[in-house]
C-alpha cells in the first residue's frame, strides 16, 4: 500500500510546471491569453489564490480572450452571480466559489455538469473543491509578490514580455503576479 506522501509525489510528478512573473494586469491578461490559445473542449482549469485581488479574475479574462470569446462579451467576475457563461469557439463557464463556506453549500451547484460539459470551465477559489477537481485539471496558483520574491527552487520567476531584471532593490509593487501553471501530464 502507498503512502499518502508517495501518492502526493506521483501525482506532482505527473505534472509539467511552468512559472512565470507578471508585472501588469496587462501582462496578466496577455498571460491569460497565451494559456486560453492552447485550451479545448472539455478542459477544466483551478484558479487558487489564497487572496483576494490576486489576478483570478483579470486572468480569466485573457483566458477568455484566447478561447476566442465573442466580440463585446465582457468577462466579469461571477462573485455575487456565482457561473458566468460566455460565448467563444466553445463555451466558457467562469464559476466563482469565494462565497461558499462548506462542501454542502458547493456540491447544490452541481458543477460536474459544468466540468463534464462541453465548454471549458474555470474555477476561481479552486481549492474549496480540491477533492473534486478532475485528474485533468489544469491549476493555476496566483500569488501576489514583491519584485525581489525568488521561488522555492531560488529561481526568480520570469516576466511573460521577457522585460529584464532591475537591480536594484525595487520596492513592493502591488501588479506583480506570480503564476505557477500546472498541466497534466495525461492531458
Amino acid at each position: 500500500m502507498r503512502s499518502v506522501q508517495s501518492q502526493s509525489y506521483e501525482k506532482q510528478m505527473e505534472n509539467k510546471n511552468e512559472t512565470f512573473k507578471t508585472e501588469s494586469p496587462e501582462e496578466t491578461q496577455a498571460l491569460g491569453e497565451r494559456l486560453g490559445k492552447t485550451l479545448k473542449q472539455g478542459d477544466v482549469i483551478a484558479l487558487i489564490g489564497v487572496a483576494i485581488g490576486t489576478g483570478k479574475t483579470c486572468l480569466t479574462q485573457g483566458i477568455a480572450r484566447g478561447i476566442g470569446i465573442a466580440s463585446g462579451e465582457v468577462v466579469n467576475s461571477p462573485s455575487y452571480i456565482v457561473i458566468n457563461e460566455y460565448n467563444g469557439t466553445v463555451p466558457i463557464y467562469h464559476i466563482d466559489l469565494y462565497r461558499f463556506e462548506n462542501s454542502e453549500e458547493i456540491a447544490e451547484l452541481g458543477l460536474s455538469e459544468y466540468m463534464e460539459g462541453d465548454g471549458i470551465c474555470i474555477i476561481e477559489w479552486a481549492e474549496r473543491i480540491a477533492d473534486a477537481l478532475p485528474d485533468t485539471c489544469i491549476k493555476v496558483h496566483i500569488t501576489l509578490a514583491d519584485a525581489n520574491t525568488l521561488h522555492s527552487d531560488g529561481e526568480v520567476s520570469e516576466s511573460i514580455l521577457d522585460s529584464p531584471e532591475d537591480e536594484e532593490d525595487s520596492p513592493e509593487d502591488e501588479n506583480i503576479r506570480h503564476i505557477e501553471i500546472q498541466y497534466p501530464i495525461s492531458r
